[in-house]
């Protein structure tokens, strides 16, 4: 059975860049529903991975983002695991709990902001060399949009790097995800990044670390710069 058979809600085959998919936001019959006060530490609970999983993650970066320059940390937390040892010229986070983001060792400035209720980015077209979205995509509501708005405050050909884990708790995830397996999850987000309108060369990577532990996998896209906007229906 190929893909498409195992997952009809995804068909990137028939979409062209701005469309928008109709996907299903509501979770399984089995699954509890995110609580409206679903908090910035209570997500941290959500996404944590092991050790191995997180250094996979840190070596994406190094091989990805670009060394001096300005990175932006979507759905940021307490850490943001960049490699330690390559300087950036600075690096924002935005994410749902201050105390956590004031924390983070590696940010050099944060913005609180629910990206579910409000997608768009306070930032300027082109302001940034790098984004990342670390094991936290599933969370989203609005993923398109908040890719779409990546793109927008990245450098042409600057790198979003989106990473995720099956090991990440699932009750807070938006329904389409639950009903989705790791193949499945890749062809989801890729086809975010073709709905949102304004990125190339996307690809999608398994970097599970070998040895058993957390899998890892990745959607890596380059931005195109900003997109015209999509009404809303």
């Amino acid at each position: 059975m190929d893909w498409a058979s195992r997952h009809p809600y995804l068909t990137p085959n028939r979409l062209e860049r701005g469309d928008m998919a109709l996907l299903p936001t509501d979770p399984p019959a089995h699954s509890a529903l995110w609580p409206e006060g679903f908090a910035g530490s209570e997500l941290a609970l959500a996404r944590r991975i092991d050790a191995a999983a997180i250094a996979a993650v840190t070596a994406l970066y190094r091989e990805i983002l670009p060394p001096g320059g300005a990175i932006l940390d979507l759905v940021s937390g307490w850490v943001s695991h960049l490699p330690p040892e390559i300087p950036y010229s600075r690096v924002v986070g935005v994410g749902l709990d201050g105390r956590e983001l004031a924390e983070n060792p590696f940010l050099d400035e944060w913005i609180v902001q629910d990206l579910n209720c409000d997608p768009h980015l306070p930032f300027a077209n082109a302001e940034f060399d790098g984004a990342a979205i670390c094991v936290a995509v599933q969370h989203l509501r609005r993923p398109c949009e908040v890719i779409r708005e990546a793109g927008r405050v990245l450098k042409p050909g600057a790198p979003l790097i989106v990473t995720f884990s099956n090991r990440c708790v699932p009750t807070p995830a938006i329904g389409c995800w639950c009903l989705l397996d790791d193949a499945g999850h890749l062809c989801l987000i890729a086809q975010h990044f073709v709905q949102a309108g304004n990125w190339g060369d996307v690809r999608c990577v398994d970097r599970t670390p070998p040895g058993g532990g957390d899998p890892l996998y990745a959607v890596i896209g380059r931005s195109l710069g900003a997109a015209p906007a999509i009404a809303a229906d």
